[in-house]
């Protein structure tokens, strides 16, 4: 703080186009408020039964307080790649460090500004320690519990779409959309 006045500084992002090459740097607020899409890397997680890990956001976040989500993620810097932002983030929200991998990405328009999602998994075994400021409450849930929890509680946008492609992933493995190609 300088002569009473508090700077907050804006988080740089990368502004990517329509087939998520990059076109320069800008603030993610900047980006948000224009309508720009960057990259936003998330990590579903499952533990050594399948289950997944659903977690609450903490009431005093900007972006959707207090609603569930089914990815750990965040913005990607700049540089970094969708696997870096969800391990990064990961260990800032969970505490925890694992392997990531990219399972798919996608233009998504459902949150509060167009952003590329670039959706890893991983295995967790355990969390370590859920930072508070960022998650209230977190859960195992069996894929019927998750299906049911999507339908009655408050998720994220991207929730819903997120679990979907991840499904369909998973029953061909083999298959990646293309990078670059709409929902």
């Amino acid at each position: 703080m300088v002569c009473g006045i508090v700077h907050v500084v804006d988080e740089l992002v990368e502004r990517v186009g329509a087939q998520d090459r990059v076109l320069g740097v800008v603030g993610r607020g900047e980006a948000v408020r224009e309508g720009w899409p960057h990259r936003v890397g998330v990590v579903v997680c499952r533990d050594g039964r399948g289950r997944f890990l659903v977690h609450r956001r903490a009431e005093q976040l900007s972006r959707f307080p207090g609603h569930y989500e089914l990815g750990v993620g965040g913005a990607a810097g700049v540089g970094e790649s969708y696997e870096q932002a969800a391990a990064r983030e990961l260990r800032e929200e969970l505490g925890v460090r694992a392997a990531v991998r990219l399972r798919f990405t996608f233009l998504n328009r459902g949150g509060l500004s167009p952003y590329w999602l670039g959706a890893c998994d991983a295995v967790l075994q355990e969390i370590v320690a859920c930072d508070p400021e960022e998650v209230a409450w977190h859960g195992w849930l069996t894929e019927a519990e998750l299906r049911r929890a999507l339908r009655q509680w408050t998720f994220t946008p991207d929730s819903q779409e997120v679990f979907d492609r991840y499904l369909a992933c998973l029953a061909d493995p083999d298959h990646r959309r293309p990078r670059g190609e709409g929902p």
